[in-house]
């Protein structure tokens, strides 16, 4: 039985950044995965946005974080994962939507976001040739923006190896040793092992790990579909998000990434709970109708492709991050609600200030994460 300094269960968006920072630390670190490579769970179905304009103070100062990270990749790795920083553009079209996202401003700006109301004149700038009709303004955050979440998860891959974590994909976790209320072994379907911290990074699958424990992990998954056009030269920049509810959908949002393919994702009304991933006869003319209508110019724009993911939810819409009570070694990391690509990197390298210094700095996260709050609220900019 090999043991390790700590043990991830969760190769993904969360999971392999977090390695990477621990092993740069001097920590030996495994990384148990049960599908075949880095990133084969949600992480390859994330269309790539990455924003930093939340309603609240944890997913604000992390994904801060990770846009510091993913836009100096290649200046201090040499590794390119195609990162624009296009911003995020949130179109107003009805007095509602305008009074809240200005009452959000002024609270995003006390947490240090570079994020302004604009003109509908500036909007039209932005995305020339965008619905005028009963446009109102919107709020524009120029530094969010957008990368490639293959190249990503492949980078920081990578980076981890190199400082030697050990991957083992097709392992499955099938049960847990306890005593003193530590975790003293893991075993999958192929071994056993041991470390001295256990983190749940498992997403989709927290609540079956936390079952094994005899913990209550509230991360129930619910799918969502995306897709992507064919290539053509690039006619906008921001990740465009529509918030107004319709019948069938909540908001949706689209962006054209580096290489020119417009990638659009529809946020559905009612939920969709479970883990079917099937493609459906849905999406397609649902979402096109409401982006065409907003943005004219997308309409002769042929899609290549289409998928469906899984959003590991939680009750309030936000992450499960912290300490487990019952369980004095196990960390998690979970439940981040369809943002973990965008969460990752920054949670990765302030979990290993928590785990390595002890930091007191980011008690603030942890507290509004904790699996131990009332999950009462409902995030705003879902």
């Amino acid at each position: 039985m090999k043991s390790y300094d700590v043990a991830i269960i969760g190769a993904g968006s969360i999971g392999v950044p977090l390695s990477f920072y621990l092993a740069r630390r001097g920590l030996s670190v495994l990384v148990l995965e049960k599908l075949q490579s880095p990133g084969r769970g949600q992480n390859r179905a994330a269309i790539g946005g990455i924003r930093a304009t939340h309603s609240d103070p944890a997913k604000i100062n992390i994904c801060l974080k990770t846009i510091e990270i993913i836009s100096h990749l290649e200046e201090e790795h040499g590794i390119n994962v195609d990162w624009i920083a296009g911003g995020y553009l949130f179109p107003v079209y009805d007095e509602a939507t305008e009074n809240n996202l200005k009452t959000l401003l002024e609270f995003q700006k006390h947490y240090h976001l570079n994020i302004g109301w604009i003109s509908p004149d500036e909007v039209d700038r932005i995305v020339s040739g965008i619905n005028p009709e009963k446009l109102r303004g919107g709020t524009y955050s120029p530094d969010d923006g957008s990368a490639s979440p293959l190249k990503t998860i492949d980078a920081f891959f990578m980076l981890s190896g190199q400082q030697g974590t050990d991957f083992h994909f097709n392992e499955e976790v099938i049960e847990f040793g306890v005593a003193n209320r530590r975790i003293t072994t893991i075993k999958t379907n192929a071994g056993i092992y041991s470390a001295d911290l256990v983190i749940d990074a498992a997403g989709t699958d927290s609540r079956k790990i936390g079952n094994l424990l005899g913990l209550d992990v509230p991360v129930y998954p619910d799918s969502h579909e995306a897709g992507i056009t064919e290539p053509v030269k690039r006619f906008f920049e921001p990740m465009v998000v529509d918030v107004r509810p319709e019948k069938g959908s909540a908001n949706y949002y689209f962006y054209q990434n580096i290489e020119g393919q417009v990638v659009f994702c529809i946020t559905p009304d009612p939920k969709i709970p479970g883990t079917d991933c099937d493609n459906t006869s849905v999406f397609l003319p649902q979402v096109i109708k409401r982006m065409v209508n907003l943005y004219p110019r997308l309409r002769n724009l042929r899609v290549r492709r289409t998928w469906r993911g899984l959003y590991p939810m939680t009750p309030d819409g936000f992450p499960i991050v912290g300490y487990s009570r019952e369980i004095e070694n196990l960390l998690l990391a979970t439940g981040m609600c369809g943002q973990g690509y965008m969460i990752g990197p920054g949670l990765g390298e302030f979990l290993s200030e928590i785990i390595l210094d002890n930091s007191d700095e980011y008690v603030e996260i942890l507290n509004q994460l904790t699996l131990y709050r009332s999950f009462s609220g409902q995030e705003m900019l879902k």
